[in-house]
């Protein structure tokens, strides 16, 4: 699912293309990159992406994350020939498109008039002191260029008519486009898990059983690829499809370390992206979590190593940003109470320690009775039995006394009344295992 939002972020730009080309080409319609055209063209590439990877997959000669690997390059490679062969004189490349940079995504604004709204009519004409003109080339075109000797240009004024302006004391508020978009996409999106949280869960970890409920799980992964693509599309005008992956994979990846309950893990998932974008953007102006300017670590660099460092930190908003969300990823990775890597070798060492225990503890619950009882129980020549090092055993041996399960009398060992029960409970538990696995 990782990969399909992946492949997803990339091939909606073959739906975007697509829907571009056939509003200017076949319906002469004005080139618009804020049409909803284009919207339901990324979301029908969604489901395209998620269809043709089916397809492959059920033909049974390829595995899923093949065939996945499969349909999206192929879909992805489409977009860019028609982009650099169609509309290579719109801005819509690729190149935009996949990296993109939300530090400029302000730029792009409605002008909302809060106080003193109104307008004036202006004319201006070519004798007024506020025309502006330019040259343009009057006998160009059938082997004439602008710079060709023969060409012959005429003086134009280009802002010469009559057209409203604005009062001079008028008072207007400039609000990206961008975060109208999010805002109602957040909405959206919020709505159709809150409204179908029980069947996306049930779909996503029991397909069969929602099948048989009555649920429609392909209709609800299909429902939920369009949503993958229409914030996919969404976010692409602010920033690019690398921040888009990122947001998709790295916050959950990171939650998911941190919480079995899905409903936390959804949480989670955007408390961790805040953050990242929060403390991605301090780091982009060269500021680690407000602790560590990198400026200093820069200087310090080449005073010790000679290095030849550029000590100017300029980062990019968007790769800082990642770089966050990773860091707080692999906080998590080490860190996590119950997956954590530190947490992990802890309980592993704990559980060897403990299986070393209760191994002592069978053996000499096998032999205090034995003819061999003296041979095999003397805490001397223990170890030799178990082919242990000497210091382990008897660090052992030591835990066992401490937590009074064995005594040692006369060099011999033997189990305590405690000893004795801790064995019979272990040996009931290991049989009521072995019996509920048959």
């Amino acid at each position: 699912m990782a990969l399909t939002s992946d492949a997803i972020s990339h091939t909606v730009l073959l739906g975007i293309v697509t829907a571009f080309i056939v509003m200017t080409a076949v319906f002469g319609l004005e080139p618009d990159l804020s049409s909803p055209w284009l919207i339901i063209g990324a979301a029908a590439a969604g489901v395209g992406t998620v269809v043709l990877t089916e397809l492959l997959y059920k033909s049974g000669l390829v595995k899923q994350d093949a065939a996945l690997g499969l349909a999206f390059p192929l879909l992805f490679a489409i977009a860019v020939i028609l982009v650099s062969r169609y509309v290579d004189d719109v801005h819509l490349d690729e190149d935009a498109v996949m990296v993109g940079e939300i530090g400029v995504a302000w730029a792009n604004a409605n002008t909302h008039c809060v106080e003193n709204c109104g307008t004036v009519t202006v004319t201006i004409s070519p004798d007024d002191p506020r025309a502006e003109f330019n040259r343009r080339c009057t006998n160009c075109g059938d082997g004439i260029s602008p710079r060709d000797e023969e060409a012959e240009f005429a003086e134009f004024c280009t802002n010469c008519g009559t057209f409203q302006a604005i009062q001079g004391d008028q008072v207007e508020v400039f609000w990206p486009k961008s975060i109208t978009v999010m805002m109602l996409l957040t909405l959206l999106t919020i709505g159709f898990v809150l409204v179908f949280y029980k069947e996306l869960k049930l779909s996503t970890f029991d397909p069969a059983l929602a099948e048989a409920l009555g649920f429609r799980p392909t209709a609800l992964t299909y429902t939920l690829m369009v949503m993958v693509s229409l914030v996919a599309v969404g976010a692409f005008d602010a920033v690019g499809s690398i921040l888009v992956i990122a947001f998709f994979i790295i916050p959950p990846a990171t939650a998911y370390l941190l919480t079995d309950r899905l409903s936390m893990m959804l949480a989670i998932s955007a408390v961790i992206g805040v953050l990242g974008a929060y403390f991605g953007y301090d780091l982009a102006r060269g500021s680690f979590f407000g602790v560590l300017q990198i400026d200093s670590v820069l200087v310090a660099l080449n005073n010790g190593f000679n290095l030849g460092l550029l000590e100017d930190w300029d980062s990019s908003i968007s790769a800082s940003m990642v770089i966050m969300m990773f860091v707080f990823f692999v906080a998590a990775w080490i860190l996590s109470p119950k997956y954590g890597l530190v947490s992990t070798l802890i309980r592993r060492q704990t559980q060897r320690r403990a299986f070393e225990r209760q191994v002592v503890l069978g053996h000499v619950h096998r032999h205090q009775h034995s003819h061999d009882a003296r041979e095999e129980l003397a805490s001397s020549t223990l170890y030799q039995h178990f082919r242990w090092p000497a210091p382990k055993m008897q660090r052992i041996l030591q835990q066992l006394q401490n937590t009074k399960l064995i005594q040692i009398d006369g060099g011999q060992v033997a189990l305590t009344a405690q000893g004795e029960e801790r064995v019979r409970q272990f040996r009931q538990t290991q049989l009521a295992r072995q019996t509920s696995s048959d």
